[in-house]
């Protein structure tokens, strides 16, 4: 059986705080509105936020899916994830942060691989931290999506994070500026944040995609661009984050499948 293998995308940033999260659920809700088949990845493993932010309790984590294939255990990947609508699973953090320092990064290889498998598109959410989890995750997916905000600190990261990339020769990468998370931040023109960080600006999400209300979404489960008109208000945003979803999907592999 030939099927097409899903794409990977992880979203990386030189801080925290830029808006990893909303953008990783926002990114979904575009996904979905192309019809594709969606994993979220929580790899935030001390303290992923995904299953909160889309208020879906949840019995199975990736720690499960990592004790399990260690044991001899493993069942369908399915049973690991947590469905948040008909397009949309969840592949969630351990609820006990204390078993993020029990998982074996090469079960985190193993699971991606198995994601693929299952879904059009994988999204991994994570922390800033440059530890060996994220270091696989990194080298491993097709794609990786760096946010940051428009503020010294985090220009300063991302130009040290950019450069690590560079001696590794690594290029899978585009950054996006997320104006939305903290439209107050506004110390760096476009073109000096370029000069900065020695790399180009892909997207930019805008001031204007910034939401008071935020929590109330977290609050009742909702991704943000599934809402009704939000296309047409946010427009402009709405269309970036849409680039975003294009550019990971535009080439397509096909993998051989075994029939079990």
């Amino acid at each position: 059986m030939i099927r097409k293998k899903g794409k990977t995308l992880c979203l990386f940033s030189a801080k925290g705080g830029v808006g990893k999260t909303i953008t990783t659920l926002n990114l979904a809700g575009v996904f979905e509105s192309l019809q594709k088949k969606v994993l979220i990845m929580d790899l935030d493993l001390s303290s992923g936020g995904i299953s909160v932010a889309l208020n879906r309790p949840f019995e199975n984590s990736i720690y499960h899916f990592m004790d399990d294939y260690h044991n001899n255990r493993y069942q369908k990947f399915e049973h690991y994830v947590t469905k948040y609508d008909d397009y949309i699973d969840i592949l969630p953090s351990p609820k006990d942060p204390r078993s993020a320092s029990k998982i074996d990064p090469k079960y985190i290889e193993i699971a991606i691989e198995k994601a693929t498998h299952d879904y059009d598109v994988v999204l991994i959410d994570t922390n800033h931290n440059l530890d060996v989890t994220n270091l696989v995750v990194l080298d491993l997916v097709d794609s990786i999506l760096f946010l940051m905000l428009n503020d010294p600190l985090d220009a300063k990261n991302m130009k040290s994070l950019l450069s690590i990339f560079k001696d590794l020769e690594k290029t899978n990468y585009q950054i996006l500026l997320n104006n939305s998370r903290d439209p107050y931040k506004k110390y760096f023109s476009l073109f000096d944040l370029r000069n900065i960080i020695k790399a180009n600006i892909d997207y930019t999400l805008s001031s204007s995609f910034y939401l008071k209300n935020i929590d109330d979404y977290i609050m009742n489960g909702k991704i943000i661009t599934l809402q009704s008109k939000v296309a047409n208000v946010f427009a402009k945003d709405y269309a970036v984050l849409m680039s975003i979803c294009a550019n990971l999907t535009k080439e397509e592999v096909e993998v051989e499948l075994s029939e079990e």
